[in-house]
């Protein structure tokens, strides 16, 4: 066996230049399929965090009769008891109480249909990092009543600017219809369009006194600084409290869970892609060489050494191959890898479409360890499978026929 190795290394720099070639794109071919997987799980992983952070949080809970209808009587119990009890647990996670209710904005210019977020601006701050995404103006200051922060895109559509004054116009507690006039003190934007425009920011205790609900909330959200610690929580929270609705982002937006759930079938596709392209280019290649070698492999038969020798032989010189280029694909991956996942790819070029989905501009590339792994027993496997074709057509050589051949 090590005579065999010996003659196979010796045999793939006979002919540097086709050697070279075969290695060089299956180095190529390795590069690209994990920059490709990254940037696919950077896209999705920034699709699902912002989803999370902006809109649904890791848990959301509310009444049981909230979710079929959300109208304004169906409050929390015991807000302070439950978000005193997920502060005192060992995970690490923010969590924050919010009033909700369904109404109109207006404004000189015109009216839009939103829904009016009543929060507690420090905790809010907390959760969704919503005070960090203000464009123009600022965040909520201390006692200080009817401040409003609205969208960008929705100030746009409804011409208004900071420092103006809009009405929100909803149903109270007693089902009467009420008004109430904000200034607005900021903008803000997230990378979503479409949930920016859907919804409105006050403070919790300007909402609830509008509602005539002193003490109320809808709804609490809570985010994990660990996100495998979910279905752990979410099975505590909803142990402690039976009676309440407890959610995960999952079951709240279907489209991330969609989106997660896709990763693992799209990065199988891409290494599938990625062997049927390789197979053929190796088989070719080594092919070729068995081709050009029959003079040389029918002497070597004919001198004795026997068919299963020449079959590893050829098999150890395709494998030869894919494990020189191995190493090389995965550092220029992983260099590569780690530089766009630091900086990012900009494609603030087509912020107006990607916003409108809810994905950021700068995607940060982003690949599971285990990929490397997986794409490299993929690599050494497709060489394997590359090897047996030309391996047959070399043992199935009838020596003094080969001998013959120019």
């Amino acid at each position: 066996m090590k005579m065999i190795l010996s003659i196979a290394w010796r045999n793939i720099w006979r002919n540097k230049t086709r050697s070279w070639v075969v290695i060089g794109s299956i180095l190529v071919g390795i590069w690209s399929i994990l920059f490709m997987l990254s940037f696919s799980y950077g896209l999705i992983t920034t699709y699902v965090d912002n989803t999370i952070r902006y809109q649904s949080s890791h848990i959301q809970i509310h009444n049981p009769d909230w979710k079929e209808d959300q109208e304004v009587e169906f409050t929390l119990e015991n807000t302070e008891s439950v978000l005193q009890y997920i502060n005192n647990q060992s995970y690490q996670s923010s969590a924050t109480q919010r009033t909700l209710v369904n109404g109109m904005v207006r404004s000189s210019r015109g009216a839009r249909g939103a829904m009016i977020k009543g929060i507690h601006s420090e905790k809010e701050g907390q959760v969704s990092h919503i005070d960090q995404k203000i464009v123009e103006g600022k965040y909520f200051t201390e006692n200080k009543k009817n401040e409003i922060i609205i969208a960008q895109k929705l100030a746009e559509r409804l011409k208004l600017k900071i420092r103006k004054k809009l009405v929100l116009q909803f149903q109270n507690a007693q089902g009467d219809i009420v008004a109430g006039s904000f200034r607005i003190i900021g903008l803000f934007s997230t990378a979503n369009t479409l949930y920016d425009e859907s919804f409105v920011m006050i403070k919790q205790t300007d909402l609830n006194r509008l509602l005539v609900l002193p003490n109320a909330s809808h709804e609490i959200a809570v985010f994990l600084d660990d996100s495998k610690e979910l279905a752990q929580v979410k099975s505590d929270i909803q142990n402690q409290f039976p009676h309440l609705l407890i959610e995960d982002y999952k079951e709240i937006s279907p489209d991330a869970n969609l989106y997660e759930s896709q990763m693992e079938v799209s990065h199988r596709i891409f290494i599938t892609i990625f062997m049927l392209a390789l197979i053929f280019g190796i088989i070719n290649t080594m092919l070729m060489a068995v081709l050009e070698r029959n003079k040389e492999l029918g002497m070597l038969m004919a001198l004795g050494m026997n068919k299963t020798r020449v079959f590893f032989m050829i098999v150890f010189e395709t494998l030869m191959l894919g494990i020189i280029a191995l190493p090389f694909g995965l550092i220029l991956s992983w260099l590569s890898i780690t530089y766009f996942g630091k900086h990012g790819v900009d494609l603030s070029a087509f912020s107006d479409g990607m916003e409108q989905f809810g994905m950021s501009t700068l995607i940060k590339s982003y690949i599971p360890t285990e990929l490397y792994f997986s794409l490299s027993t993929a690599t050494v496997f497709t060489a394997l499978l590359a090897s047996i074709y030309p391996a047959i057509k070399a043992i199935n050589l009838k020596p003094i026929e080969a001998m013959r051949k120019i």
